[in-house]
């Protein structure tokens, strides 16, 4: 289930919570533990998969894509994985962990794992959540936010696609808050 910190240190964990948090920058988030999971716990375990391994996987949650692909007019997906001993973590972290915006919408379903993102909110305050298995997340586009996987490094997610380009970051400048530490 996901976390959100604030800027003043709150900490929200009811999905509730944080949806209204997150509904003036009309992100939406989504516990959805779709049950396929349950057919590959030994490939959600493993760092490395194998091109195979990965099919296997983007193959279960084909008409899941169907379905989305319908709402959200998605051309395409692929599936993320990150870990330790990923050759393009830390470039990866270091892309997309600086705030950004994206002319497409960002959307992810996370398999396994977790992630981080920040978002600056309408006044400016900057909040933080922490996204994990089943956890869906979908961001607009020209949203500003930053990506990075949690500290264990360990992330796999689908992550959904409206064009080839559309998730090139394009960098705000805005300084990264971190008060995850600062307690108030």
């Amino acid at each position: 289930m996901s976390i959100l910190k604030l800027e003043n240190g709150q900490i929200l964990s009811h999905l509730s919570d944080i949806q209204r948090e997150l509904a003036t920058l009309n992100i939406q988030i989504e516990h959805q533990d779709l049950g396929k999971s349950l057919r590959f716990p030994e490939l959600l375990a493993q760092d490395i998969l194998s091109q195979q391994e990965k099919q296997q996987i983007l193959h279960l949650y084909e008409n899941d894509f169907e379905v989305l692909k319908q709402k959200v007019d998605y051309h395409f997906y692929d599936l993320l994985v990150l870990h330790p001993g990923s050759p393009n973590l830390y470039t990866l972290a270091a892309a997309y962990s600086r705030y950004h915006t994206h002319k497409d919408a960002e959307a992810l379903y996370i398999l396994a794992g977790e992630a981080m993102f920040g978002f600056v909110q309408p006044e400016g305050n900057q909040v933080q959540l922490l996204v994990q298995a089943h956890d869906y997340i979908y961001i607009p586009a020209e949203v500003e936010h930053w990506f990075s996987p949690a500290a264990s490094l360990h992330v796999k997610a689908l992550r959904y696609f409206t064009s080839a380009d559309g998730w090139i970051p394009e960098y705000t400048g805005t300084r990264f808050q971190d008060f995850l530490r600062n307690e108030r």
